[in-house]
């Protein structure tokens, strides 16, 4: 007949076995969690948070275990975004963050210097949290001029280089400056554009996740 001890033992063996299939369980059923910092076009400007772009992204990789978190606000520009930045890194702890940001910035006409300056921050704080991140570029009207616009666009390249992230494809690309797509500003995308937004990036997106 087993003693006291030996019963004592096994108890404490087996109660700390149950805590490790616990733990192991729990860390298995942690979602990957996918954040999106961006502006009003990711915030769904003029529509249901439901038919925007992220919304479908949710729809999208609901099976593969994956929580979006929308943190995306209607003009937002890359200042703001800094300023908010910490707390949504100490809340959410995302893997993986999307950075859709530099179009209100550019359509301001602030410094291009500020701008990657503030992209540079955006990135190396996500990476020091943690996270991959994937910088989405972006292209803004010629208001400015020529030299300026292409410059704009390609501080977005300059940035992804610099700090190794992930660079995205344009997400308005083959809808900015479709009329039939745009909403009556020429700059916020229609609903109807919102399923060709996310056929853009989701590649780019799915590719970041691995």
């Amino acid at each position: 007949m087993p003693s006291a001890f030996s019963l004592l033992l096994r108890y404490t063996w087996l109660c700390g076995l149950c805590l490790c299939l616990l733990l192991a369980s729990g860390a298995r059923a942690a979602p990957t969690r996918l954040m999106v910092l961006g502006d009003s076009i990711s915030a769904a400007y003029g529509m249901s948070l439901q038919q925007g772009w992220v919304s479908l992204l949710a729809d999208e990789l609901r099976d593969g275990d994956i929580a979006v978190i929308n943190a995306s606000i209607s003009g937002e520009t890359t200042d703001g975004a800094l300023r908010r930045l910490p707390a949504l890194l100490e809340t959410h702890a995302p893997d993986l963050v999307i950075i859709e940001l530099g179009g209100n910035d550019g359509l301001r006409g602030f410094p291009l210097a500020t701008l990657r300056e503030n992209l540079t921050q955006l990135v190396t704080q996500s990476q020091a949290a943690g996270a991959e991140v994937l910088l989405l570029p972006m292209h803004i009207p010629p208001n400015y001029g020529r030299r300026y616009t292409e410059a704009f666009h390609t501080s977005f390249a300059e940035v992804a280089q610099a700090t190794g992230a992930g660079l995205g494809p344009f997400i308005l690309d083959g809808i900015a400056g479709r009329p039939e797509l745009m909403q009556g500003d020429g700059i916020h995308p229609q609903p109807e554009a919102q399923a060709q937004m996310l056929a853009n990036v989701l590649p780019a997106i799915r590719e970041a996740l691995q």
